[in-house]
């Protein structure tokens, strides 16, 4: 006997499908967190390729459920806290990240460096978490920032540490110059993985931002795989493009102290 496929409910009013309209509010939801501001009503349809009055019955909706605020002087919407409160709550289940936070803390303190932690999400190193450090210049990225696995020193980490298929689909595609020193050369970026992974830590230096440095290292699980990154982010002058041992030392001992907690086991013990 074949099987009916449920037709998706369409809306008597607006005639839009049930479907069509979580896909807007979605799409419509990623505008707004990734928008540097505010946007408009007309903006947002524009940006979205719908009608004005459809955007808009889709944000009233979306203020009434908290999770998009609209500013009374300006009438631009925006995303609301709850939004926050709720990715607050989903990273809290990465057990890596749990593992991470105190060796991060401990480091910032220790540095003064702005300290991140990165990990593989749908097969993209994803910033988990920023602590600011305590320069006047501030540096860092976002969390939920994509990473590129060439030219930054928590992808490098990956390509050496992470699943074999990483380095497979970095190569498999022309590899950006992001500045001058971005390792654009594939050969150059194999070289410069097998080194990672032969010393333990990486560093990228100028090679997304010029005058940025990084400095990163990778954390295992209880089965010693990789899973997940902790590195200090800083300017060229606090991170030289040969790290003092002593910055080494302290970012390969946060990431060991995290690996610990996620039952790993040095090869000295």
């Amino acid at each position: 006997m074949s099987q009916l496929t449920p037709a998706p409910f369409t809306d008597a009013v607006s005639g839009e499908s049930s479907l069509a309209s979580v896909d807007l509010v979605l799409t419509l939801i990623e505008l707004l967190a990734h928008s540097p501001r505010p946007r408009g009503v007309s903006e947002i349809a524009r940006a979205l390729g719908v009608s004005k009055a459809r955007a808009h019955r889709h944000l009233r909706a979306l203020v009434a459920h908290g999770y998009v605020r609209q500013e009374v002087a300006s009438e631009r919407y925006e995303i609301a806290v709850k939004l926050m409160v709720l990715g607050e709550a989903v990273r809290d289940r990465f057990d890596v990240l749990t593992a991470m936070r105190g060796p991060m803390a401990t480091l910032r303190e220790a540095s003064g460096l702005a300290i991140t932690a990165s990990a593989l999400v749908e097969g993209q190193v994803v910033v988990l978490e920023l602590l600011p450090g305590r320069n006047l210049i501030e540096f860092g990225v976002r969390p939920g920032a994509a990473l590129d696995l060439h030219a930054t020193a928590h992808g490098q980490v990956a390509l050496a540490f992470g699943p074999a298929g990483l380095m497979s689909a970095a190569l498999a595609k022309p590899l950006k110059a992001w500045t001058a020193a971005t390792l654009t050369r594939k050969a150059d970026l194999v070289a410069a993985v097998e080194a990672v992974r032969a010393q333990g830590w990486a560093s990228a230096p100028d090679q997304m931002m010029p005058g940025v440095g990084a400095l990163a290292a990778p954390v295992f699980d209880h089965a010693g795989a990789w899973a997940g990154t902790i590195a200090a982010v800083g300017g060229s002058q606090a991170i030289p493009a040969r790290p003092a041992a002593r910055q080494v030392a302290a970012v390969t001992g946060a990431a060991d102290e995290a690996s610990r907690a996620l039952g790993w086991r040095t090869r000295a013990a």
